[in-house]
């Protein structure tokens, strides 16, 4: 049995567990699943998981292979009714969480862990208020939010919280999820601006792990203009910063606000009180590094600074740019731009099986030497062709014929072009019709 096999296996086998289970991941435990009929839990969740971006119909003939025993879309959707999208989200935990260590990729003995968060644009429905956007005298458009944890160099999602765009938080998903992260402690989160916070610092230092927030200049009003004064007068620096966080509001803190932090009763800091934690210290590196002729980057860290220089800082940074990457092959490869349901709960359950069909490919992939190389150019697998491979492999087809991953994978390569980039074209966010759907 080759590695490919082997994943899917793992797959099925978790699957078929909770099969034999099935009234702990069903909406009415009594009756859900009680009488035998073509949708068995096995089958309905292979079923999603392999799902494209065609319409319901299609896909149902081209899972059961153009026959007239095909199940209808009502039935279909009977089913998957009595299915909670917790179902989707546990399969997702427990098949990730089996191959954490499996190639087990380190910057220098660091995990590296991105967060940032992404837009998904759903059915039409102005009814749901929590995800319904109206802009002037436009149609509207709803959307869910993203939050996502994302193994840079393993290329895999760790984590996901999945909220209504209307009432998103991301520091409180940032602080949930490293809250729950179980790696080790040597992982470092690695940020955009706009987590920059000082709650969202001290859930990673209480978890005894790094952090690298990208944060506002300090001729801003980020959380380090505060202390301006405090920092080096040079363009260029590396330098240690000492605060005092507290709730208090005394003539000290009033006459020394470089040292203190005052934070509001309306403020999120989860670890400050008016009794027994009056003062929290909190230890930052602040990196300040030039991009361009006039651009500079701010960074806040608690990474030593005898093991990385500035550097090693720009370098981990730029890394981060991966969970973007990320996004852009889950919602065009996988298929996160189109669902085959207008009930959210129904859009839960897809998002997470993309995301399982995201890692389930990236674990395959990454295992995958790929040894060709030019003066000119090394080479990289081709992601987006890696995924149609890998969807095809768990398919219902597959059974009869089933394709060697590895070679098919390993035949299709791009050459690796560093320095490549392009502006981010910004456009206004629509809901895909169901009248057309990706291929």
């Amino acid at each position: 049995m080759n590695f490919s096999e082997e994943v899917k296996a793992t797959l099925w086998k978790i699957i078929d567990e909770m099969g034999i289970n099935v009234s702990d991941y069903t909406v009415n435990p009594e009756k859900d699943f009680s009488r035998k009929k073509k949708w068995d839990f096995a089958t309905l969740v292979k079923f999603i998981i392999s799902m494209e971006g065609q319409s319901l119909k299609n896909e149902l003939h081209k899972y059961f292979g153009y026959t007239t025993d095909c199940p209808s879309n009502a039935s279909f959707n009977q089913r998957r009714a009595q299915v909670s999208s917790s179902a989707f989200e546990y399969l997702f935990n427990t098949f990730t969480e089996h191959y954490q260590n499996a190639s087990d990729k380190r910057f220098r003995g660091y995990r590296l862990i991105a967060c940032d968060g992404s837009d998904v644009n759903i059915a039409h429905n102005p009814a749901d208020t929590e995800t319904y956007f109206k802009c002037g005298k436009s149609k509207g458009f709803n959307q869910l939010h993203l939050n996502a944890m994302y193994d840079l160099l393993n290329r895999t999602y760790t984590d996901i919280v999945i909220q209504p765009s209307r009432i998103e938080n991301e520091h409180t998903a940032f602080c949930d999820m490293v809250d729950r992260y179980n790696g080790d402690r040597n992982t470092i989160f690695i940020t955009d601006r706009g987590y920059e916070s000082y709650n969202n610092i001290a859930h990673v230092i209480e978890k005894g792990s790094y952090f690298l927030f990208r944060c506002k200049d300090i001729c801003s009003n980020g959380i380090i203009a505060g202390s301006k004064d405090r920092l080096p007068k040079t363009d260029i620096f590396d330098c240690r910063l000492s605060l005092i966080l507290t709730r208090k509001w005394t003539n000290e803190i009033l006459n020394n606000r470089d040292i203190y932090r005052h934070f509001r009763n309306a403020h999120s800091f989860d670890f400050l009180d008016l009794d027994e934690h009056i003062f929290y210290n909190m230890n930052l590196r602040v990196v300040r590094f030039q991009i361009t002729d006039n651009d500079y980057e701010c960074i806040l860290t608690n990474l030593p600074d005898d093991e990385f220089s500035i550097d090693e800082i720009k370098k981990l940074y730029a890394l981060r740019w991966g969970i973007e990457t990320s996004f852009r092959e889950l919602k065009y490869a996988v298929g996160l731009t189109s669902f085959h349901s207008k009930k959210r709960e129904y859009i839960i359950q897809e998002i997470w099986a993309r995301l399982l069909l995201y890692n389930f490919c990236e674990i395959i992939t990454t295992h995958i030497t790929i040894e060709k190389c030019t003066k000119k150019h090394t080479y990289q697998v081709n992601y987006t062709y890696a995924i149609h491979i890998c969807r095809y492999f768990i398919s219902k087809m597959a059974e009869k014929s089933p394709p060697d991953v590895e070679a098919l994978i390993s035949k299709e390569i791009l050459p690796v072009r560093p320095g490549r980039h392009d502006p981010r074209k910004v456009d206004h966010k629509k809901a895909v019709s169901f009248l057309y759907r990706v291929a």
